[in-house]
């Protein structure tokens, strides 16, 4: 499955990230080499900035496992298995709408009605690609302009939209602002986790999965929270993001939970639907 990793750091911090730390043989990297990897960021203006490249299963460890040194108060990274959408550029993670980058681990299906909803809020030039991944995040961006620029509302609007009206496997997301961070995870398909660490609880900051690799000199004695679809270490203050929940971490990292959706989707799906 895609992998997710969200950073908000509360200062503008340098952190040096590797996609993937990639295989040695041939026979694994077929089993384990993305389709697609990228990295989100903000600059000293504000402005995204999206470092991505669509990646083949064959391709070497080299290609695949790139170290980038970047500077922002959040960043979100994105590892794809590619479930919808060719291997290209405009499907590959994070994507930018409205100032906001956002990547996504899940599917759903239905795309043709999600897309009369989306020609209907007049949203659909905003999807480039043939995700369904930018599909939910363009239906996000219109109901937040519809909800008064509120991200919390217009993600409850279109969340629980798409858990009415098409066929739901997982609606795993992260989306950054320069100043903040949202995290959301549903149903129980796919795990979401979330780290709090306080100013002097790590010395360093490191955080590790065979997919994604994030440290950075500059945060140790410093705090940050950390969303990640997997357990990166083995600290214990780990705990993971409950189903339906949306967690908000703000520019002081005040972290905030509100449930978004309790019920099952109208339409759930399995992995053996997909």
């Amino acid at each position: 499955m895609c992998r997710l990793f969200g950073l908000h750091t509360g200062v503008p911090t340098t952190a040096t990230f590797w996609l993937l730390d990639a295989p040695d043989s041939l026979a694994a990297q077929s089993h384990r080499n993305p389709d697609g990897a990228g990295i989100g960021t903000f600059d000293s203006d504000g402005r995204p900035v999206v470092d991505k490249q669509p990646m083949a299963a064959w391709d070497d460890a080299d290609f695949a496992a790139g170290a980038r040194e970047l500077r922002s108060r959040t960043f979100v990274a994105h590892v794809r298995y590619a479930s919808a959408g060719a291997l290209t550029l405009q499907n590959t993670h994070p994507f930018e709408q409205d100032g906001r980058l956002f990547a996504h681990n899940g599917g759903f299906e239905g795309l043709d009605v999600l897309d009369e909803r989306l020609t209907a809020l007049g949203v659909r030039d905003l999807v480039h690609g043939e995700t369904d991944s930018e599909r939910m995040f363009a239906l996000i961006t219109a109901e937040i302009r519809n909800h008064g620029d509120d991200v919390a509302d217009g993600v409850s609007a279109a969340v629980n939209w798409i858990a009415d009206n098409v066929p739901v496997f997982a609606l795993n997301f992260v989306l950054t602002t320069p100043n903040d961070l949202w995290a959301f995870r549903y149903p129980a398909t796919h795990e979401l986790h979330v780290l709090e660490l306080d100013e002097g609880e790590a010395e360093a900051f490191e955080r590790r999965t065979d997919r994604i690799h994030a440290q950075s000199d500059e945060l140790a004695g410093q705090a940050c929270v950390t969303i990640a679809s997997e357990v990166m270490d083995d600290d214990p203050g780990w705990r993971a993001i409950e189903p339906g929940s949306l967690v908000h971490v703000d520019g002081e990292l005040q972290v905030t939970t509100t449930v978004v959706r309790t019920t099952a989707p109208a339409h759930p799906l399995t992995r053996a639907d997909l």
